[in-house]
């Protein structure tokens, strides 16, 4: 069975962005030795398009061969021009609004989101499931994240987006590793108790 793994950016008090989804603010700890942790470890993580603008185009898939993400995500790139921005994966995009695919790359999942999860952890792959925000998204598929990997950013929102969009539900997760960085940034990844 693949797993399922968030892998998300927040504040010290848990907000993936401003109360707008705003994460832009995180951007500058992406520093030299922070970039060198994530080509290394999670190259498929970075979307295509910028791959190719550090000159880090074709790098082999380490975790993931597929992504999901939701439509406020999937729209930041839309907003860029680029209608598969995880190109190097297969792409699904959770949204009940967007019908049609602008991209034959990109398949749109508007119904049973759960049980398309379930499909794609059944699959016999070495690789995992990149679940790539956002709140909401993560909050409906709680139940089916197998792992979390956090990457905290020493900043404090105050209020904004949650890393779970979702009603109260204990979950527990047990800690696996964390590595902190010189710019303050700390990424733990915790695998789900079950």
């Amino acid at each position: 069975m693949r797993k399922l793994t968030y892998f998300i950016a927040c504040s010290i008090d848990g907000f993936i962005g401003d109360p707008d989804g705003d994460a832009s603010a995180m951007l500058r700890f992406v520093d030299e030795e922070y970039f060198a942790f994530v080509r290394e470890e999670y190259p498929e993580t970075m979307p295509t398009h910028v791959r190719r603008a550090v000159g880090f185009d074709d790098p082999p898939n380490k975790q993931f061969d597929t992504i999901i993400q939701g439509r406020a995500s999937y729209d930041v790139a839309l907003k860029e021009g680029v209608t598969s921005p995880y190109a190097h994966l297969r792409e699904y995009v959770a949204s009940r609004t967007l019908r049609e695919s602008p991209d034959p790359n990109v398949e749109i999942v508007a119904d049973n989101l759960v049980g398309k999860v379930r499909e794609l952890k059944a699959e016999d792959s070495e690789f995992g499931i990149y679940l790539c925000g956002g709140s909401v998204l993560a909050g409906e598929l709680i139940d089916e994240i197998d792992e979390l990997v956090i990457k905290t950013y020493p900043i404090v929102y105050g209020t904004g987006m949650p890393m779970f969009g979702s009603g109260f539900a204990v979950t527990e997760f047990t800690l696996e590793s964390v590595r902190s960085f010189g710019n303050g940034a700390v990424v733990r990844t915790y695998n789900r108790k079950r």
